[in-house]
């Protein structure tokens, strides 16, 4: 039967009078179902619930990225008039390629496979231009990327240039020709609490403060994911004043169409491959582009030290071109970049495309106690949320706590986790779980949201399938919601399980494994956490765990064996030691002194 495709969720570029195919689950959106469900429609099966299918075309988009980079460092010189290396632009554009053509790759898989299985009559996509979906920057860039204005314009390129499906262009009433995405996108936050107001405040005095005491050749510690008195007390350590340093905003710029007539290399062996190399151009963020002298111009003139002995970082390696930008001209000069693994899911998933990245841009990499031996660089270190012995007091309270995740709606990396409408599979484990409980046990659950709904209709969903259990809206800290808790329950493979696994607080995981798949070095480790109850591979196996344990949670959790195991667990994934400040300080300075005799 032929069809019209629906690609996003924007009723906009529906059609309610004939048969339609939907993309994908991602168009559907719960608190929508009144309009939905009376459709005459079919829905395209995703392609990466072949969890097989999803690990070869991560294989190959990495090949193609490290292609790619390679192309756009001789693009870039040239068209900047500098001679830049190939690290320089991995480490400043590097994460937005990554993530970007990874996207890209999913959005065309689904609408050839749409082509090849369905008669497709017709598609209507907005009209926009090109400032409208161009981010700025990588800071900028998941603004976007979780919005369906953005992707409805990312489907929209690749229908109009890569396929000879029937389009017709339909204005956007919310969205005027004067509009960014960005400033339109739901993704962004309304607003910020007093207390989040504050802290941003005393962030930014302290940064003005740093520079009116820096010294050239210091080193820039800067987001290291230390507790705060520890990484003051790390700079005591390393001779210079404490300080706490803020990335500034990258200039903003306009995009230029003339500027983006440029293509990469012709060297296609799949259709993909030529897509990607006309895609960049007209989709490449403004700052490192029409934006970049600007940017360059910024770094020049920051007021971090100029000579720095090394950089140490664990979270500005991402989404900050400033420091990208500046990391990167002094890495050519000489700079030991040190970066530190950002959270969970490093060491323990199957793959994890942040973990590649950021090995490769760092002259050393310091895990939370794993290593990975064909990369030299890579040091088992400590974890930097929770570095030490010390082990937080937990009273016995009354809630059991579930602490849930969101992932937007379409992909945005490709990792060994749930992606795109896999959610709505973890979100049912989520419902087992709970439906399996004892009823005495649901008056105590706490369910905590992910902060961000990102479309899912978290709240409403909940409501309809348990109306008494109780939900948080993630606003609340982590560290309050455990003194209140019996038992913790994490549902995924992220940082909390290991933050409480390293704090001694009693913890039980469960996850699909077709989901969460792990890499051959971790299967050991989990299996020894499944043995004592711990991990399991089901909801319905937790929650008879957390029933069979409820009445005296600590006994069972302070039984020899199984404090054997957490022990063994952390050592390997969350190491905490006595002294961290002086383990950092003499890694950090015998990376310094390496690169100064060579």
């Amino acid at each position: 039967m032929n069809r019209f495709l629906i690609t996003t969720a924007l009723e906009e570029t529906w059609k309610s009078d004939r048969p339609v195919l939907f993309l994908g689950e991602w168009c559907k959106l719960y608190n929508r179902k009144a309009v939905w469900e009376n459709l005459d429609s079919e829905m395209m099966p995703y392609h990466w619930n072949d969890r097989k299918k999803l690990f070869n075309d991560y294989k190959y988009l990495q090949e193609l990225y490290e292609e790619l980079i390679l192309e756009l460092t001789e693009k870039l010189n040239k068209i900047h008039n500098v001679n830049h290396s190939i690290r320089y632009w991995r480490i400043l554009i590097g994460p937005w390629l990554g993530y970007f053509v990874q996207m890209l790759f999913d959005r065309w898989s689904m609408i050839d496979l749409a082509i090849q299985r369905f008669e497709i009559n017709g598609v209507n996509i907005l009209q926009t231009t090109p400032q409208q979906y161009i981010p700025n920057d990588m800071d900028q860039f998941p603004l976007l990327f979780a919005n369906d204005i953005w992707n409805e314009s990312i489907y929209g390129q690749l229908l109009k240039s890569f396929t000879d499906i029937s389009i017709e262009e339909v204005p956007y009433k919310n969205l005027k020709n004067s509009d960014s995405l960005v400033t339109t996108s739901k993704y962004i936050a309304n607003g910020m609490t007093f207390r989040k107001q504050l802290q941003n405040g005393l962030i930014k005095t302290s940064a003005w403060i740093s520079q009116k005491i820096v010294s050239d050749n210091e080193a820039l510690i800067i987001s290291s994911y230390l507790p705060t008195q520890q990484d003051f007390l790390l700079q005591l350590k390393l001779g210079q004043f404490p300080k706490h340093w803020h990335s500034t905003q990258t200039p903003q710029e306009i995009p230029n169409p003339s500027l983006r007539k440029w293509t990469l290399s012709d060297k296609n062996s799949t259709k993909f491959d030529e897509i990607s190399r006309k895609m960049i151009p007209a989709n490449i963020p403004t700052s490192y582009l029409e934006g970049y002298k600007k940017l360059s111009e910024q770094c020049k003139n920051l007021k971090w030290p100029k000579n720095p002995s090394f950089c140490f970082t664990s979270n500005s390696h991402i989404g900050s071109d400033i420091f990208k930008a500046w990391a990167a001209t002094k890495v050519e000069e000489g700079m030991p970049l040190v970066i530190g693994q950002h959270g969970g899911g490093y060491g323990i998933s199957k793959f994890v495309v942040n973990e590649d990245h950021e090995i490769k841009i760092s002259d050393k990499y310091l895990t939370w106690g794993w290593d990975k031996i064909r990369d030299l660089n890579v040091q088992p270190t400590f974890n930097m949320k929770n570095p030490t012995l010390v082990r937080k007091k937990k009273s016995v309270g009354k809630d059991l706590l579930l602490v849930t995740v969101v992932y937007p709606r379409q992909s945005y990396k490709l990792s060994a986790e749930p992606i795109s409408s896999q959610w709505l599979s973890y979100f049912e484990d989520q419902c087992r779980f709970t439906a399996a409980l004892p009823s005495k046990l649901r008056y105590s659950l706490l369910v905590r949201l992910y902060s961000q709904d990102l479309g899912w209709n978290q709240k409403e969903r909940w409501n309809d399938r348990f109306p008494n259990v109780r939900l948080d809206n993630g606003e609340t800290s982590m560290s309050s919601l455990l003194k209140h808790s019996r038992l913790y329950i994490s549902s995924y493979n992220a940082t909390t399980f290991l933050e409480s696994l390293s704090l001694n607080i009693p913890t039980i995981i469960f996850w699909n494994p077709e989901y969460w798949e792990l890499r051959d070095e971790a299967i050991p480790y989990f299996n020894r956490l499944k043995e004592v109850g711990i991990f399991h591979e089901t909801p319905e196996s937790a929650a008879a765990k957390v029933a069979a344990i409820w009445d005296d949670v600590p006994s069972w959790w302070n039984q020899p064996n199984i404090q054997e195991v957490r022990d063994c667990f952390c050592n390997r994934f969350a190491r905490t030691v006595k002294n961290p400040v002086e383990l950092l300080k003499n890694i950090l300075t015998t990376t310094k002194s390496l690169h100064q005799n060579n």
